[in-house]
């Protein structure tokens, strides 16, 4: 096995927030000391576009992160880029979302109106904690109209101390449930935000750190980056067994720690391989070495499982599943 840490491997890194630094108001455990040890150039991705890239970049030193808003990527800039896309320089915008989202709007040039009635040429939408039904109201009139509509992000949750609360998916689907359209998607899992990031610092062998599969994994295996799942925040263990291939991670670990290790030791596809069959598409798990723990043995699981092609899976006795219980894997 190399002795060549996670981090060596790597030029950069493009590090989710909420569920991978920070839980609300709340650093993560560690996650700040891990990034400093790196010694790599960090780039903040997240999908949250309640906060200017400045206000996330205060926001993350008060908790004891090195950051800058120049170290900092939102979903919000990446629909403002994506916008650009689909209308004129200078068109009229219609921002469902936080003031700090109007003003990114400006500084790139749109004319920002605030009703429907003012003929809107797009639709942007990002989380606000501020959000009424005024707002979503007017989104709805013009994108009814069949404007382009841009979503920052589709997260239905976002991680807080308190645990869960809805994200900017879950306005989201109160529009389409009201218009029938889908919308553009900005941030993660697309991956542009991941490309613009990376090119932001120069890098060429980008690590993406998140917590989500849905957004920040299936973002980094479609911009081609190896990706980095940490148990900190919304998946877990059994998530990633049954993901299919376009947001499967690189990389497993409990937390941010794991860059100062070997880049092995979290490397899925170089876990212990497992004795297993294949029966009535249920992978059948025979045996596994005492001597793995409980990570480790969740990595073997997860490539044994990946290899089979197979979603479902049992234990051949009550030891190995309970031991299995304890690597956050449910089974049969």
């Amino acid at each position: 096995m190399s002795s060549l840490s996670l981090a060596a491997r790597h030029d950069a890194l493009l590090v989710d927030l909420d569920g991978t630094l920070i839980r609300g108001s709340q650093p993560i455990p560690g996650a700040a000391e891990a990034l400093a040890n790196a010694g790599l150039p960090v780039v903040y991705v997240t999908n949250n576009a309640s906060r200017s890239p400045r206000d996330t970049a205060d926001h993350l030193r008060s908790l004891g992160f090195s950051a800058g808003a120049d170290d900092v990527m939102t979903s919000a800039q990446a629909a403002v880029v994506m916008a650009a896309d689909h209308v004129d320089p200078g068109a009229r915008v219609l921002v469902v979302g936080h003031d700090s989202f109007r003003d990114l709007a400006r500084q790139a040039g749109y004319e920002v109106v605030l009703s429907a009635d003012d003929d809107p040429e797009v639709v942007l939408q990002g989380l606000s904690r501020e959000l009424t039904w005024s707002d979503l109201a007017e989104g709805c009139l013009a994108i009814r109209r069949g404007v382009p509509w841009v979503a920052s992000n589709v997260d239905a949750t976002l991680p807080t101390e308190r645990g869960l609360l809805p994200g900017n998916g879950s306005l989201v689907a109160a529009l389409r449930a009201a218009t029938d359209r889908e919308p553009l998607v900005a941030g993660k899992p697309a991956a542009g935000v991941l490309t613009a990031a990376a090119d932001l610092v120069g890098s060429t062998r980008p690590l993406v750190i998140g917590d989500r599969l849905d957004t920040d994994i299936q973002g980094a295996v479609a911009a081609g980056m190896p990706s980095l799942m940490v148990l900190t925040g919304v998946h877990g263990v059994d998530d990633l067994l049954v993901a299919d291939p376009d947001s499967r991670a690189t990389y497993l670990a409990d937390d941010l720690s794991a860059l100062s290790a070997s880049a092995e030791a979290s490397r899925i596809d170089a876990a212990v391989e497992l004795d297993g069959t294949v029966e009535n598409g249920a992978l059948h798990l025979t045996s596994a070495p005492e001597a793995l723990d409980r990570l480790d043995l969740a990595r073997a699981v997860v490539r044994l499982a990946w290899r089979h092609e197979s979603k479902a899976f049992r234990a051949a006795d009550e030891g190995l599943r309970s031991r299995l219980a304890g690597a956050g894997l449910g089974v049969g």
